[in-house]
């Protein structure tokens, strides 16, 4: 099952989608060759391909995290790229005022983890017409999305899509139970693994967040494997080097080899 939106080359039916890019806007210079190389390993293996980017990062836990170069300025970089390439594009909304900011701009808009709850915000971003990408809250069942999917279509927009990124376990660390999938697939939206979050390790007592990316791989092998429509992954040319996020991200130059691992088994469940 894909997404509705512009620019999405539906290359093979047999294959999930993809949604990568960095974990926010860096430069124009990253943000195209981030985009640019994982449009060519996404042709090579004939996998749909939205690339995503941050142009603020609203939730750090330090003051002095980085945030983003400036909202107007990251939305041009990132709409800039997205027509070079001719990609569909996807960046996250905070407040229920940037939704239709960020609608002219992108083609989908994704809800924090964290605000997925937020009524007025689901709502804001159902009014632009754009597709809806709502992170499962790491305090949420997979059954109480549904109420997510409710409010966005209650308010005149059927183009929904979710995405599970694991549920808190203790203070710092998550979880993911794959039985999230097929539950949320139930409501028919196009269900996605983010497989480079579930491995975050939060609230560190060094106020920046952790990860574990050697687990990386084995949580989308498994998500493919339990019906996942689509994989949400960050990455970056040196994640070492990243603004945000680098903890938990892929090596640009390692993503295709996790992709072709997880077409194979894409079409091991299928045949």
């Amino acid at each position: 099952m894909y997404p509705h939106v512009p620019h999405l080359k539906h290359t093979d039916s047999r294959n999930f989608f993809l949604i990568a890019g960095t974990c926010v806007v860096e430069s124009e210079e990253i943000t195209y060759q981030t985009a640019h190389r994982l449009q060519q390993i996404t042709n090579r293996l004939g996998i749909p391909f939205i690339f995503k980017a941050s142009y603020r990062k609203a939730n750090r836990t330090r003051i002095d995290s980085y945030t983003g170069m400036g909202d107007e300025l990251a939305l041009g970089i990132l709409q800039k790229v997205g027509q070079q390439l001719h990609l569909p594009l996807l960046t996250d909304i905070h407040e229920s005022h940037e939704a239709a900011i960020a609608a002219e701009y992108v083609d989908i808009l994704q809800i924090p983890a964290f605000l997925c709850r937020q009524t007025d915000l689901l709502v804001a971003a159902a009014k632009t017409h754009k597709t809806v990408n709502v992170k499962k809250g790491q305090f949420l069942s997979p059954e109480a999305m549904k109420f997510a999917v409710q409010k966005i279509q209650d308010s005149g927009n059927n183009q929904i899509m979710l995405t599970e990124r694991g549920t808190s376990l203790g203070y710092s660390d998550l979880v993911v139970d794959y039985r999230g999938i097929p539950v949320m697939k139930k409501f028919g939206c196009p269900v996605i693994m983010d497989i480079t979050h579930s491995v975050q390790q939060p609230n560190q007592a060094s106020g920046v967040t952790g990860g574990r990316p050697e687990l990386i791989s084995t949580i989308a092998k498994a998500a493919i494997a339990a019906g996942a429509d689509g994989i949400f992954l960050e990455t970056h040319p040196n994640p070492a080097e990243a603004l945000s996020d680098g903890a938990n991200m892929i090596p640009l130059d390692k993503v295709e080899e996790l992709l072709h691992s997880l077409v194979k088994i894409r079409h091991a469940v299928l045949d």
